[in-house]
């Protein structure tokens, strides 16, 4: 088994994630060998928290090209959304007040 922090890579920042916070769910960014229960476990050791349920899924490669050449594409993840217990929160964003 990885280290809890090989397993989790990033918190994903988006629109999308965002609103899915407000339902308890919390997109990460996870090492494409992990499988749901290494990232369940994971989840739990580094934030304290019960997790209930995984999806995962893996984000293919998209063509990118420079000027009027085809450069080449995008690199391939996986992607992590973990559900958490009724109640519990995850703060990865720090909350600052403002001044």
């Amino acid at each position: 088994m990885n280290s809890p922090y090989e397993v989790i890579i990033r918190p994903i920042v988006s629109e999308r994630a965002f609103d899915l916070m407000e339902q308890g769910k919390y997109t990460f960014e996870v090492a494409r060998n992990a499988g749901k229960e290494e990232i369940a476990a994971a989840v739990e050791k580094l934030f304290s928290v019960h997790v209930t349920k995984v999806n995962t899924l893996s984000v293919k490669p998209k063509n990118k090209r420079v000027r009027y050449q085809q450069a080449g594409k995008t690199r391939q993840w996986k992607k992590a959304i973990v559900t958490l217990a009724a109640g519990e929160t995850i703060e990865i964003f720090g909350n600052k007040s403002a001044e």
